[in-house]
């Protein structure tokens, strides 16, 4: 039986404010919210993504985060100067030979910044980041590679199912990583699919660090990422003091104030 136009069309606006509101979606949640089958959800998913309201993912749908999100090159004039000096700081832990991952985050980007200038060689850089792999492509002594999967453009990052599974391709001696927040309870990110792959990469690495200046202290994300017992150090310029007003209290081995 044929399904009135309207209601289809009732349905599709359902999925399209679901997403926005959530950023992401599993397919087998949206077809559980709205009572419909996944041959259904994927032709609406077709359609939605057909007039761009949204961007889909392998298993899922990514909502208008790319378009809406405030883009890479916005969030790089944001709080520079912290982010270069939290990135000349992480510089310290990066040692010739090292396998380093650097993640999709602004400051994160100041690291690869600061490595074009100097720095430890030789390294081996593995980035989602294209805007990373572009400061750091043709530097003598670093060899750079960059995982798999859907490009996003105006957040210059490449995401989904086939990042994290070319992520898990490598052993990592160093992890360094962005959030958009952090709380009592630990840090967040923006959309469900960079946390995947965050986390993706937190299994195979021996040393876990986040980036994450004051700004993002007490911000709201929608995501949950990490626990803080669950990564080895913080580097922020936010103070001990103002940390601990925010109920964030790390041992002195795992947090350094830029």
């Amino acid at each position: 039986m044929k399904v009135a136009y309207e209601v289809v069309k009732a349905r599709r606006d359902q999925i399209a404010q679901l997403l926005a509101e959530h950023q992401y979606l599993p397919l087998a949640e949206v077809c559980a919210r709205l009572g419909i089958s996944e041959a259904t959800a994927r032709r609406d998913l077709t359609a939605l993504e057909r007039d761009h309201a949204i961007t889909r993912t392998y298993g899922g749908a990514v909502g208008d985060y790319n378009r809406r999100f405030d883009s890479f090159r916005e969030r790089l004039a944001q709080s520079a100067d912290a982010k270069r000096r939290i990135a000349h700081a992480a510089l310290d832990l990066i040692k010739p030979r090292m396998v380093v991952y650097l993640d999709g985050g602004t400051t994160v980007h100041a690291v690869a910044d600061a490595l074009a200038t100097g720095g430890p060689r030789p390294l081996t850089v593995v980035t989602n980041n294209l805007m990373v792999a572009e400061r750091l492509s043709d530097i003598e002594g670093i060899e750079l590679n960059v995982l798999a999967g859907q490009y996003l453009r105006r957040q210059a990052v490449i995401l989904g199912a086939k990042t994290q599974t070319s992520a898990k391709l490598w052993r990592y001696d160093l992890a360094l990583f962005g959030a958009e927040a952090m709380t009592a309870r630990g840090l967040w990110n923006t959309q469900a699919d960079v946390v995947a792959v965050e986390r993706t990469v937190a299994k195979s690495t021996k040393s876990t660090v986040f980036l994450v200046d004051a700004s993002k202290l007490g911000a709201s994300a929608p995501v949950f990422l990490l626990s803080w017992t669950d990564i080895d150090k913080l580097m922020t310029d936010a103070s001990t003091d103002v940390l601990s007003h925010a109920g964030i209290v790390l041992p002195n081995r795992s947090l350094v104030t830029c």
